[in-house]
């Protein structure tokens, strides 16, 4: 892969950006030796930008509440269940 220096890339920006096009070769970019970017070609497909429905609206419709959204909310236990785990509680002072 080709490697040019960041002074090289300012001079040459568009002739390199049109042979990467063309080539299909990728250019990594360098600043004092070491690589800071890459110059890519464009893929063949155009990319679809990420969006709120794109990422949380892919599984819409895929799942039913079977009991309603109440079921989500409230004590996993009936309250006159909640004695029998105080003395597994630990700290806690049997009453």
């Amino acid at each position: 892969m080709r490697k040019i220096p960041a002074g090289e890339f300012k001079a040459k920006c568009l002739a390199l950006m049109d042979e990467v096009k063309d080539s299909g070769q990728a250019v990594i970019l360098t600043k004092r030796g070491k690589p800071v970017a890459w110059l890519i070609p464009p893929p063949d497909e155009p990319v679809q930008p990420l969006t709120v429905d794109s990422i949380f609206g892919s599984l819409r419709g895929m799942a039913t509440l079977v009991e309603g959204p109440d079921a989500w909310v409230g004590p996993i236990f009936a309250e006159d269940e909640w004695d029998h785990l105080k003395p597994d509680w630990p700290n806690v002072d049997p009453e």
